[in-house]
């Protein structure tokens, strides 16, 4: 059973019971990522993450790992282009201690100086990991260049150069400056009761306050055609193909979900057949759509030979004409709705995926929606309405290409034209 409740700090609480579960999940979700960072503060979403879990008042680092180990449970956190999540899965009979401890390191993290310097090391390893796995490398060089320099295309990791730059005061201002109650939707999943939760969450997150609620400075991003490639010495060759997507709250929302499971979003997608199962060209080829709060992007991500590089692009565009011309049968439609359907089933039995949808559903959509609403507009979607979608999306015009590997622009640039 869903359930919100507004704290008196405006802080957000949306829970939903489910008894048959052993854990509970729960998350704190604020509404700050990384494209909410100012120019010279790229990184300081992610980095102010990690700070979280460097001790409390109360708590060391080390201490904060041994309690959570002690509950067998799970305790993390993720930064987003739009969002910055906390998180802890337990046992049901362990919730309250869980909370306690989530809620200390949210309300009471030290940022100690100290801290601060080695966690930058930690930070610059994950970011030169990223440098070493070229299918991530290409997919936030791909954000960055088909936004065009626009906060919503950074890394989230960050620069290099401000991760080494950044001090305490800047962090705290940062934190400061974003972490707000009415900006904050606590999230919870799973086996509890209701009227021992309410007064739990109130204690834990009802004494959070701010004097004054941030102004959220986003703006909408254009996708940039063009085609972008950079040299690096690997084995093959790294290609993302970007076209504008959807916002979040769009009405045609499920039938993109619809229209990416066909382009490349599983094993009987037409590229996955076509690419891979049919001439071998590719490993790995697959398409997803990124839906963020006012526009989203549809890219296809494919791995291939260099000499193959601009093959594989071209029977890509080719596919993306295809559905220009014949739309999508209904055969091929009942098998992607049937799809869509059995991965939401499956994906809410999970205590944790609940809690992120509840989350999700609270901050784009400011009402919860069920399963039965969801599925009833997946059922509700027709071949005409994907073939408008297509129609509006598939601009060869607004196409964005971006490759990296030992491959030249003059050699794919013929396959796109």
């Amino acid at each position: 059973m869903y359930r919100k409740i507004v704290l008196d700090n405006g802080v957000r609480v949306v829970t939903e019971r489910m008894p048959s579960a052993k854990s509970v999940t729960v998350g704190i979700w604020v509404n700050v990522g990384s494209r909410d960072e100012e120019k010279g503060e790229e990184g300081f979403s992610h980095f102010t993450e990690h700070m979280f879990f460097k001790g409390t008042r109360t708590r060391s680092a080390m201490q904060i790992s041994r309690e959570i180990d002690a509950l067998g449970g799970e305790m993390n956190a993720f930064t987003g282009r739009e969002t910055t999540t906390f998180y802890v899965k337990v046992l049901d009979q362990h919730l309250s201690q869980a909370l306690a401890l989530l809620s200390d390191l949210f309300h009471h993290a030290k940022f100690a100086s100290k801290e601060i310097e080695k966690e930058k090391q930690v930070v610059l390893e994950e970011v030169r990991m990223v440098e070493d796995d070229p299918e991530d490398l290409v997919q936030d060089w791909h954000m960055e260049q088909a936004f065009n320099g626009h906060p919503l295309g950074r890394p989230i990791l960050g620069q290099a150069a401000v991760i080494k730059g950044l001090g305490r005061a800047r962090l705290l201002k940062f934190v400061d400056a974003h972490y707000h109650p009415a900006e904050t939707v606590i999230s919870v999943a799973g086996n509890f009761h209701i009227k021992e939760m309410v007064p739990l969450l109130s204690r834990c997150f009802g004494n959070f306050s701010k004097p004054q609620r941030p102004k959220l400075n986003r703006w909408s991003p254009a996708v940039r055609a063009g085609l972008y490639t950079r040299r690096k010495p690997l084995q093959q060759a790294h290609v993302c193909l970007g076209l504008k997507g959807l916002r979040l709250d769009h009405k045609d929302q499920y039938a993109l979900y619809a229209l990416n499971a066909a382009v490349g979003g599983s094993v009987s997608s037409r590229l996955f057949q076509e690419v891979r199962e049919k001439r071998g060209l590719a490993y790995s080829i697959y398409s997803y759509a990124s839906s963020y709060s006012d526009t989203g992007t549809l890219t296809v991500y494919a791995a291939t030979r260099p000499r193959e590089a601009a093959r594989v692009i071209e029977l890509v565009r080719r596919e993306m004409k295809r559905f220009h011309r014949y739309g999508i049968d209904k055969k091929e439609l009942q098998r992607v709705k049937d799809q869509i359907k059995g991965g939401l089933m499956l994906s809410v039995e999970s205590t944790q995926s609940r809690m992120s949808k509840l989350a999700k559903d609270e901050l784009y959509h400011g009402r919860h929606l069920s399963l039965e609403e969801m599925t009833t507009e997946i059922d509700r979607i027709s071949g005409d309405q994907i073939l408008r979608l297509v129609h509006e999306l598939f601009d060869f015009e607004s196409l964005s290409v971006t490759a990296i590997g030992p491959i030249s622009q003059r050699s794919l640039h013929s396959a796109l034209n």
